[in-house]
């Protein structure tokens, strides 16, 4: 790995920890698949995963309102098709993890499946049209901001669980999840879609083919009520953006997700990044059986069936959940081991760096994206908190130097700052 690979590798690393996040792994059928993550594109071999790549987000950064009707609302910045599926049933519940999502994120969680006709490879993501099967947005209003969608993916130990449905035709398609932040949607463009696309492999014998609605019309108001809202005063009701919900959706109770026992992990992939079965049920504990986190909100419209998350199928291969939204992870001497696997790469790349280089200070301010490269077109101006498509600019104290961003980041990993979930897989 060259010396601006590793530069690019350690800023995309302390952006992933500051910044807002992406789905880090999916378990459908009870097996485990990992997601894609923008430093794959510095792994030789690239793993080969069912999430849609997309390596210009290195920033974990968001879609604005104002580039809705630009292929990069519908799987994020360049996404392109994941190169395996999970195979899944109708009824089947998908569960998606995500890294840590910042609690003051408040917004709808929102699903989505879309019918290929062929092969992934040979997707064009422009044709793809999207039916709703899923949306949780305002959950209660009793105390500004509220509890949302997101609210409960953080309680539910950032985990969200989408059930198939049950009437649809058998094939190919493809997953959108999304989470849109609403936290700066008091303004105009103010509002923050992350949009997540994975690939699964419907089997069974439905005969149901919705139709949709593609990606680049999904949101066509930028200034519709859901789009632009003020959560910090009282809502009594809450818009949530996109089509109308599917006839045949069937909502999945967010309840806490079944720990302690180590869901199966997809082979196909011989990739460095590759999480052996063995590591992964490394770490259990039992989950906690009270302060369960806020029930999910039936959607409004139209009414549908509600069903709760298998506890033997579907399962986390982690430690417990929280017992709610704001505690942080419990310790655990198996979390502890396997945040020292995940510290043990940056351990390597430091000793395999000259000391030389280590010990000069580095820019002041981290760069845009790949270094050298210009920012990304739509960035959102230097008044903003987050960068869009790039690494973060905050500056950085006078005299840091590379070795002080590898410890940094080695340590933000073993305090725990991540979800406990991102060391289970630990690193070959």
């Amino acid at each position: 790995m060259s010396l601006i690979q590793t530069a690019a590798l350690m800023g995309s690393l302390a952006a992933s920890v500051a910044a807002h996040g992406h789905v880090q792994g999916i378990v459908a059928a009870g097996v485990y698949y990992q997601g894609y993550d923008p430093s794959f594109q510095y792994a030789n071999p690239a793993p080969v995963v069912i999430g849609w790549s997309d390596p210009e987000d290195l920033g974990n950064g968001f879609i604005p309102p104002s580039n809705y009707s630009t292929a990069d609302i519908i799987c994020h910045l360049g996404a392109t098709p994941g190169g395996t599926a999970a195979k899944v049933a109708p009824g089947d519940v998908v569960e998606l993890q995500w890294t840590d999502w910042p609690e003051s994120h408040h917004g709808p969680v929102i699903d989505y499946l879309a019918k290929v006709s062929g092969e992934f490879s040979d997707v064009d993501k422009t044709t793809l049209e999207f039916f709703k099967i899923d949306e949780v947005g305002l959950v209660d209003d009793t105390t500004v901001p509220g509890i949302w969608g997101s609210d409960q993916l953080i309680a539910n130990n950032n985990s969200w669980a989408v059930t198939i449905p049950k009437d649809i035709a058998p094939g190919n398609y493809v997953l959108r999840h999304e989470i849109i932040a609403l936290h700066s949607a008091g303004q105009a463009d103010g509002a923050q879609n992350y949009p997540q696309c994975i690939n699964l492999e419907v089997s069974g014998t439905g005969t149901a083919t919705p139709s949709g609605t593609v990606g680049e019309k999904l949101y066509t108001d930028a200034a519709a009520p859901g789009v632009v809202v003020n959560i910090y005063q009282s809502l009594s009701t809450y818009e949530i953006p996109g089509p109308t919900l599917y006839s045949g959706a069937i909502s999945a109770a967010q309840s806490t997700v079944a720990a302690g026992s180590a869901a199966p992990v997809a082979t196909g992939s011989s990739s460095a990044y590759d999480a052996p079965a063995s590591t992964t049920a490394a770490a259990s504990s039992a989950a906690p059986t009270s302060a369960a986190p806020v029930t999910s909100a039936a959607p409004s419209t139209p009414s549908t069936t509600s069903v709760a998350p298998p506890t033997t199928a579907v399962q986390v291969a982690t430690s417990a959940a929280p017992t709610t939204a704001s505690a942080p992870p419990a310790y655990s001497a198996s979390a502890e081991s396997s945040a020292a696997s995940a510290i043990a790469p940056i351990v390597s790349i430091a000793t395999g760096i000259p000391s030389s280089i280590l010990t000069q200070t580095i820019p002041t301010a981290l760069p845009w994206g790949i270094p050298g490269a210009a920012p990304t077109a739509g960035a959102l101006s230097a008044t903003a908190n987050h960068t869009y498509g790039g690494v973060p600019s905050k500056p950085l104290p006078e005299g840091f130097t590379l070795k002080d961003l590898l410890e940094w980041v080695a340590y933000l990993l073993k305090k725990g700052g991540n979800h406990q979930r991102d060391f289970s897989a630990a690193r070959k």
